[in-house]
């Protein structure tokens, strides 16, 4: 009976020991999604220009690009390649299947919230999933003869900043009869330690430094309360405050006041927790609705945030848009 009792114990250790080790692994790596480049977006022509208020911006239309076989291919690999190491995945296509309405997806539409403020597709896709990097890929066939390769590039973004957080790129051996899958993964292969090391090098100084951000605070015109408003008898000024709460709610304090009026405030270098308290991924739209709540909590002011891209946050004070 004991013997049994050992067993069943030893056996319970074991499991929780793998359980312990699996979530380890995917704390201690970031999450990646996987994206296709806009060179090759551009070269097979799923890539868009369009006028955006006199500024001429290249859209790409995914939903279209995701319905091509090699794309599909592609993607399905450099994320099995990815998983094998550890590293959480957040899938473009179920991302977009996710946030699709009853209309047709549009490249670009404008936001309700923050005054018109334009917001891309591939935006609403990152605050969605909230992945730590972006992997761009891109790839071309060599053929001669019987013979194929592949050459393939690799780019890894923050997605917060838009910062280079690592690259690879090479051609794979030439093999007669090999599906695109199949070489594209003995040319990744080759490059994949060095290209890990580049990300966790990243990432390391992330988990130490914080995400970086940028934040900023506006008021309207008919806010009960300016930045110059002084909140107590020690003369302290609204925009006092705020700075101090950014301060204690960073890592490490790190936050630069950049801009500072009655009615702007504007931080930059603004390094926040990577993980909320609840465990989940923590990003600059987070930040926004904390700082949000903490405004209207303290001084009863109506407020509104919302994002800009995935690494910047806007809080209006004094009013709610329409």
């Amino acid at each position: 009976m004991k013997t049994k009792l050992i067993k069943i114990i030893i056996l319970a250790i074991s499991l929780n020991g793998i359980c312990f080790s699996a979530f380890s692994q995917a704390v201690n790596k970031p999450s990646i999604m996987v994206f296709p480049d806009d060179v090759w977006l551009k070269t097979n022509g799923f890539l868009t220009e369009i006028d955006n208020q006199g500024v001429k911006v290249d859209v790409p239309n995914y939903s279209k690009a995701l319905l091509n076989v090699e794309l599909s291919q592609v993607i399905t690999k450099i994320e099995k390649i990815m998983l094998d190491r550890g590293y959480p995945l957040e899938n473009l296509s179920q991302t977009l299947k996710s946030i699709q309405d009853a209309e047709a997806i549009k490249s670009m539409e404008t936001s309700e919230e923050g005054n018109n403020v334009q917001v891309s597709l591939k935006d609403k896709l990152l605050n969605a999933a909230r992945p730590d990097l972006i992997l761009y890929v891109s790839w071309t066939v060599n053929t001669v003869g019987p013979k194929k390769s592949v050459y393939f590039s690799m780019k890894a973004m923050d997605a917060g900043t838009n910062k280079p957080a690592g690259a690879a790129d090479g051609t794979g051996n030439e093999l007669i009869g090999a599906t695109l899958g199949v070489m594209l993964e003995t040319a990744v292969l080759s490059h994949i330690d060095n290209f890990n090391a580049q990300l966790m090098t990243y990432f390391d100084e992330m988990v130490n430094k914080g995400r970086e951000i940028s934040v900023e605070i506006q008021v309207f015109e008919n806010s009960p309360k300016k930045m110059n408003t002084e909140i107590n008898d020690d003369g302290d000024e609204l925009s006092d405050d705020i700075q101090k709460w950014v301060k204690a709610n960073t890592v490490n304090g790190a936050a630069t006041l950049q801009t500072k009026s009655s009615t702007l405030m504007r931080f930059t270098g603004v390094r926040i927790p990577l993980r909320g308290e609840d465990g989940s991924s923590f990003n600059a739209d987070g930040f926004g609705t904390k700082l949000r709540k903490y405004l209207r909590k303290t001084y009863q002011l109506p407020c509104a945030s919302y994002p800009v891209g995935t690494g910047k946050t806007v809080v209006v004070i004094g009013g709610k848009s329409q």
